[in-house]
């Protein structure tokens, strides 16, 4: 797997923010078969910072109905980053 296919995107939201600004941890959607050691590796690599910690969270789908049909959306895998102090990301910065 490419570093580059890790990331999805990152999470935007007031939960979010708020544990960021709390915690110093930052949100993102990541690929469901990643791991946390190449989630890790691609957190350095794209923004040239040192990672501390990686957990990771496997949110289930929703079940949907649109009539009489059934589905479900898909699972969705949350990777919480934990940055070593002195370190920060800018994209969370200005939203």
């Amino acid at each position: 797997m490419d570093i580059s296919d890790v990331l999805i995107r990152p999470i935007l939201s007031e939960k979010s923010d708020r544990v960021r600004e709390k915690n110093s941890v930052y949100l993102f959607h990541v690929y469901k078969k990643a791991n946390k050691i190449q989630i890790q590796k691609a957190i350095e690599s794209i923004f040239n910072v040192k990672v501390e910690s990686v957990r990771t969270v496997v949110r289930k789908g929703k079940a949907k109905r649109i009539g009489i049909v059934k589905g479900s959306l898909p699972d969705r895998k949350r990777a919480y980053i934990t940055l070593k102090d002195g370190f920060k990301l800018d994209i969370f910065e200005g939203a």
